[in-house]
């Protein structure tokens, strides 16, 4: 059995990591891993990344990262990865991480993604400069979720993202917000993938839903932490193909 521990969107205010770390120091007994989602600071500035770090050094377990649309708000993401990267945190962005545990392996790979919409209602590369980028953007951001996911040769395989993948999972969410929220390219990427994907994970849309699945049948859950309603959620990957994820906590 694999067990994984995530959250997103904690948005941590500088002062508080003391008061938050408790929270966090019983998931190396629960879970094989713990995923973070983005928006790990309230609006990315350097005060706020030291005390995630002060929240998620050396909990005993593997933490493993993307950022959020907040972690970029101050242009410091190469200093808060930095950061995470002396506390122990492993950041992904466009890349993959592959671990044992319980004599089986684990592969996470992650991006932070982007917007862009789904399928039928999303951006085009046409028109204003503007549109063609905010496009491009959101199609080399699965574009690099692709490509770590082509890295991993590994048992399971879990897809970790900021943006959502699937509208499903926003599904609460004002409609209008929906081509800020994620992208269906996103979604491809992970049904494209060389081995199965078991789970996909990510945060971003507070007010959706936490369940959801990709056209392809891959789990998804949005694990923002206002959706989640605890700490941290525990999901046990299934042993068997076409079961689904168990959600134990």
């Amino acid at each position: 059995m694999v067990t994984i521990a995530a959250v997103g969107d904690l948005h941590i205010e500088a002062g508080t990591g003391p008061r938050l770390r408790p929270l966090f120091e019983r998931a190396a007994d629960e879970a094989d891993v713990l995923l973070l989602a983005g928006d790990l600071t309230e609006c990315g500035e350097l005060a706020q990344a030291d005390a995630v770090c002060e929240v998620f050094d050396g909990l005993g377990l593997p933490v493993i990262a993307v950022l959020g649309n907040h972690d970029h708000d101050h242009g410091e993401q190469a200093v808060i990865a930095e950061m995470l990267a002396r506390a122990g945190v492993t950041l992904l962005e466009g890349s993959a991480v592959a671990l044992t545990t319980g004599g089986t392996t684990i592969g996470i790979a992650g991006a932070k993604g982007f917007g862009g919409g789904f399928a039928g209602r999303s951006a085009e590369k046409f028109g204003e400069d503007e549109m063609k980028a905010f496009a491009s953007h959101s199609e080399q951001c699965a574009l690099t979720l692709h490509a770590a996911l082509a890295d991993l040769d590994t048992s399971w395989v879990v897809a970790l993202t900021h943006y959502a993948p699937v509208r499903d999972t926003l599904a609460g969410e004002p409609l209008e917000l929906f081509p800020f929220l994620g992208s269906h390219q996103l979604a491809a990427a992970i049904d494209s993938a060389t081995v199965p994907v078991a789970l996909a994970v990510h945060g971003h849309a507070h007010y959706g839903r936490e369940r959801g699945a990709t056209p392809g049948g891959t789990p998804v859950r949005n694990v923002a932490a206002p959706v989640i309603a605890t700490p941290y959620a525990l999901y046990q990957l299934p042993t068997d193909p076409g079961v689904d994820v168990i959600r134990l906590r």
